[in-house]
């Protein structure tokens, strides 16, 4: 199916309507816009075959898909027709790309399609949790608050991925610092020292001979260095997309040392936390496990939330099928518990989810502090090293001319 952008005049009331259709050819399109009433003034076919830049740069980012979940709540809630509400918020969004989205949405809800359906033909701008909410709120009849409760999921999401995120960038810039101190001093001063001991007839130290090695290898090899790293990086980066390189990365994520701590509760915020807002919807448990189970985004934990789920559906309590699993942390099953002997197991997931994010933001907090004294000492020992392997060859010259 090809996409067109139209301008036609409504035969009803004889305004100018600008959206999008969907069609086999620009024949059919105007067919369509006819059989819906309007006369075709202008039909343009959508070129998707943008460039990989302009798809980089155009991208939909989460502050978009959040801002157009919000708007179009506040809409809905105003009282404004659906369709009236989409175009209003289609006047609004900046981002080309979502607004190509958005022109399609209004196309399939004037078609006749449910707006859960029309989101759901792009899944990548809403995932399995926004089309649930959705169509929870469609069926009973609360769509403007279902659409408020998802946006404000994704922004808890966003703001915990920040500070993760943040977290990590000071390591990374202190690394990079590293790197290239360590390139530098190979490359610039090190030849410096061994043009010295050539000149005065002496042998290189062992550890200072090594040094020089490697960097003539990155003067003269420079570029089979950067294709080794690119090509490693590829590969790596393929691997992970397997299913077995996708485990192993969640793995290590679940068990790394500093950090896992912080990663487990992340992932126990995003279960509990998207629990509680399909549960507060109206989504069924078996419907509600298998969605928060994509919404964790580690396939290790998603995989004992589903192993929990088939234990549900033959008639064990939630609280009791995530007991056994390892990675499920003991508050999880001990507040469903809670919530299933007081009928508010939405409530206290979402109470789980709250207790889970303070204390994800207190331990970012400590990672932090503590992890720049560490730093400080490896950025001194690297370069303390390097140091070191210059001077001392540089000192044994002149005891030895003395």
């Amino acid at each position: 199916m090809k996409k067109f952008t139209y301008e036609a005049r409504d035969r009803s009331s004889n305004d100018v309507v600008k959206s999008m259709v969907q069609a086999e050819s620009e024949s059919s399109a105007a067919k369509v816009l006819i059989e819906q009433g309007l006369m075709p003034l202008d039909i343009k076919e959508i070129d998707d075959n943008s460039s990989p830049l302009a798809k980089l740069t155009n991208r939909i980012t989460t502050k978009d898909r959040i801002l157009f979940l919000r708007q179009l709540s506040t809409l809905i809630g105003a009282g404004l027709p659906l369709s009236q509400s989409m175009r209003t918020v289609l006047e609004q969004t900046q981002n080309k790309r979502m607004q190509r989205v958005v022109e399609e949405i209004i196309a399939d809800v004037e078609g006749g399609h449910t707006l859960s359906d029309s989101f759901g033909k792009h899944p990548e701008v809403f995932d399995k949790v926004v089309l649930a909410l959705v169509a929870a709120g469609e069926a009973s009849g609360t769509l403007d608050e279902a659409l408020k409760r998802v946006a404000t999921q994704k922004e808890k999401d966003a703001a915990m991925m920040g500070k993760i995120k943040g977290a990590m960038i000071y390591p990374l810039i202190v690394l990079v610092v590293i790197l290239g101190v360590m390139i530098f001093m190979l490359v610039a001063v090190v030849p410096q020292v061994a043009k010295l001991y050539e000149d005065m007839d002496r042998t290189l130290p062992f550890l200072t001979a090594a040094m020089i090695a490697v960097a003539n290898f990155l003067i003269n090899f420079w570029y089979i260095a950067i294709a080794v790293i690119g090509i490693a990086g590829y590969f790596m980066s393929q691997y992970f997309k397997t299913d077995s390189g996708t485990k192993a990365l969640d793995t290590f994520k679940l068990n790394v040392p500093v950090f896992k701590g912080m990663f487990r509760k992340l992932y126990m915020a995003r279960f509990t936390r998207t629990g509680q807002t399909l549960l507060a919807t109206g989504v069924a448990m078996l419907d509600m496990l298998r969605i928060s189970s994509d919404s964790t985004n580690n396939v290790v934990i998603s995989a004992g939330i589903d192993r929990a789920a088939e234990k549900v559906k033959g008639g064990k309590a939630l609280s009791v099928a995530l007991l056994p699993e390892d990675y499920i942390l003991p508050m999880v099953p001990q507040m469903i518990r809670i919530g299933e002997q007081s009928g508010k197991i939405d409530e206290m997931m979402g109470k789980t989810a709250q207790v889970y994010e303070d204390e994800l933001d207190e331990e970012i907090k400590a990672i932090s502090t503590a992890i720049e004294p560490v730093l400080m000492v490896v950025l001194a020992v690297f370069a303390g090293g390097m140091v070191g392997a210059i001077l001392f060859p540089i000192y044994s010259l002149v005891g030895g001319i003395r």
